[in-house]
């Protein structure tokens, strides 16, 4: 594996996993990592943005900042809510920001792709085991939590697929 791949495949790694691990001390482990996960996505999309020139790449990433932004403000609602705290999220947007500045501009669009199709496979897991936890009422945000995974995953799937074609059209060199 050369050191290209390495770095992006760390990428995608990063940006979907340790993130969220920084902050498994706060009081809702789902909430830590679906909200870094979430910013991750934003941020990569609005890498994306500026520096592919491909129209279907440029597509998804409007999609990914549009549907996680809407996301992350609904898992914020309940959080709200239920008085669980959230990262901050400029601390999580500089984290994700740091992760991918290294990325190199002439196999961009792969490495984007690559990431999003490991980054969507982590989150569908992440959002399955929330999907299928046994709730107890009398733990805050429990039921909600689990109403917002279940309701997530349908659209998180859509993307799955999506970045597995947006791969297949640009693949690594």
């Amino acid at each position: 594996m050369d050191g290209f791949n390495l770095r992006h495949l760390t990428l995608a790694l990063a940006l979907s996993t340790s993130m969220g691990a920084a902050f498994a001390a706060t009081s809702n482990d789902f909430v830590d990592h679906a909200a870094a996960g979430g910013i991750a996505e934003i941020e990569a999309s609005r890498l994306a943005l500026e520096k592919s020139s491909s129209a279907d790449v440029k597509e998804f990433a409007n999609m990914m900042i549009t549907d996680h932004s809407k996301a992350n403000d609904e898992l914020a609602a309940i959080a709200k809510k239920n008085d669980i705290k959230v990262p901050d999220s400029t601390t999580l947007t500089n984290q994700a920001k740091e992760k991918i500045l290294d990325m190199r501009d002439e196999s961009f669009d792969a490495a984007y792709a690559n990431n999003q199709v490991k980054a969507h496979e982590q989150t569908i897991e992440l959002f399955k085991k929330e999907a299928n936890t046994v709730t107890d009422d009398k733990t805050k945000g429990a039921v909600e939590l689990k109403g917002f995974a279940q309701k997530m995953l349908p659209g998180l799937e859509k993307h799955l697929d999506m970045a597995k074609k947006l791969q297949a059209a640009h693949p690594s060199k």
